[in-house]
């Protein structure tokens, strides 16, 4: 069993480079396919948990039947305090397992690399702070969160979407953009409105800016994971 539970809602959806650099840092990752007919564990026995993307809304339990399960899931790493990282349909999940609310198809969608505004609550934030005041991050979706739970903290924002980024508690944080994703990914989405050829030059364009910024983020999320583990053992 590895210390870092991702649990992965679509075929195409992993942890991709975000996993690649947890795994440099020397965590191990136990990925769940969910969306294969994987069994979602009834207790989180890991030192963190990462929530992937995927075309549903959280609780779409209809055509998702397994997103019940992962609620509960996110709910006991809340609980206890396990780090969260959840990505698009992940943030979206901890966002409403928290008390806020999610919406389909809600505002202008977003797809491709986008300028995220980061807020000035993120300054004393473990994974956002000292970041570039704007930075850019692939995003692909059309459900958005529209309200925090109670108490959480806003860290960025867009004009389309202004609940980019936020935490839960001290170690719980939901993003609507994909940090995990390199330009190639936008060729495998089909979204219309937007230019295809278009999307991918700016997603090139961006990508040796946007790399550094969220493998730093990704850095400062192991290290939240190797403090959970080394008090773990103390126990």
């Amino acid at each position: 069993m590895g210390d870092v539970l991702v649990v992965q809602n679509s075929t195409s959806g992993g942890p991709r480079r975000v996993g690649g650099w947890l795994e440099e840092a020397g965590h191990k990752l136990e990925v769940i396919m969910a969306h294969e007919g994987a069994l979602v564990p009834d207790r989180l026995c890991h030192d963190a948990l990462i929530m992937l993307g995927g075309g549903y809304l959280p609780s779409e339990d209809d055509r998702a039947p397994w997103l019940a399960p992962t609620r509960r899931l996110m709910a006991q790493a809340l609980a206890d305090g396990v780090p969260v990282l959840g990505i698009c349909l992940g943030g979206q999940m901890l966002a409403e397992v928290a008390g806020g609310a999610v919406q389909g198809d809600a505002g202008a969608p977003e797809h491709g690399s986008t300028p995220i505004t980061i807020r000035p609550e993120a300054a004393a934030d473990p994974l956002f702070r000292d970041l570039p005041a704007v930075v850019p991050a692939i995003e692909h979706h059309k459900d958005a969160i529209t309200r925090l739970p109670a108490g959480a903290v806003w860290l960025a924002e867009t004009e389309r979407c202004p609940y980019q980024a936020f935490r839960v508690g001290e170690r719980a944080w939901g993003v609507q953009f994909h940090p995990e994703v390199l330009p190639e990914r936008v060729h495998e989405w089909e979204v219309d409105g937007f230019d295809p050829d278009e999307v991918y030059a700016r997603a090139v364009a961006d990508e040796p800016v946007s790399t550094p910024i969220w493998y730093e983020v990704t850095r400062r999320f192991s290290q939240l994971i190797d403090a959970r583990s080394r008090r773990a053992q103390a126990w």
